[in-house]
């Protein structure tokens, strides 16, 4: 198994090391981020089949529905991807600020923002568990907060640590290098195996957040925030171990 090396850096953490290290879907650091990919289709379609058609991690689909809704077209709505996309930015803007006080220290830096969005995601859960929760409504609109929320946090930190094709939240560039960098295309192929990964991940999270919402909003909901969980006690200690 990849490690990640060593360096001069607190807590031995190398950037450029540890991207190299994490091209190999082997590398724990590539089955962390695709576990948090499969938790993305789960968010996404709590949000979308759940609470009335708007994204929480998808903000380039919400820019979209905003101008749809704008204009009237589709009965599309208009607050709720506005609610998103301010949640989503404050999230990503504290995502920054957690990423430039300690995101030179991986291990802490992981922990922290999952330890976000872990507690995020789990009161999500429990305001759908204590709450019916509708479209249109308040007390969407605040799960819608939360969610996307938390996606700000997950994209910056992520951003930071920069490993190709894998922002967990998006899939179009990966699509692109994909088929860009296929020998179809007179490319190489390399990275093909960890851009189907990411796609197979969002592709399957969707189908399970799909299939839980005909029992329960909070079924998905409990899933994400568990899976993120684990993620956090799987990671981090390894992280540390490495360094």
């Amino acid at each position: 198994m990849s490690e990640i090396t060593t360096s001069a850096r607190p807590e031995g953490f190398d950037p450029e090391s540890l991207k190299a290290a994490a091209r190999s879907i082997q590398h724990p650091l590539v089955r962390a981020l695709l576990v948090l990919t499969f938790t993305t289709g789960l968010v996404d379609a709590v949000s979308f089949l759940g609470l009335g058609r708007v994204f929480t991690a998808n903000m380039t689909g919400n820019i979209v529905f905003l101008g749809f809704g704008i204009a009237g077209s589709g009965g599309l709505p208009v607050v709720a991807p506005l609610v998103s996309l301010g949640a989503f930015l404050l999230g990503a803007t504290a995502g920054g600020v957690l990423a430039s006080r300690i995101g030179d220290h991986h291990p802490q830096h992981i922990a922290r923002a999952l330890a976000i969005e872990v507690s995020l995601i789990a009161t999500a859960a429990v305001l759908a568990l204590a709450v019916d929760l509708r479209p249109n409504a308040l007390s969407g609109d605040i799960v819608i907060a939360l969610l996307a929320f938390a996606m700000g946090v997950r994209n910056a930190t992520v951003r930071r640590i920069g490993v190709p094709d894998l922002t967990t939240t998006v899939l179009t560039m990966t699509l692109t290098g994909l088929a860009a960098d296929s020998p179809v295309a007179g490319g190489s192929g390399k990275g093909s195996v960890r851009r189907v990964a990411a796609v197979l991940a969002m592709l399957s999270g969707a189908l399970a957040g799909a299939l839980l919402l005909k029992t329960s909003l909070v079924l998905p909901l409990v899933a994400t925030a568990g899976l993120a969980l684990v993620t956090w006690l799987v990671y981090v200690p390894a992280a540390r171990r490495a360094v």
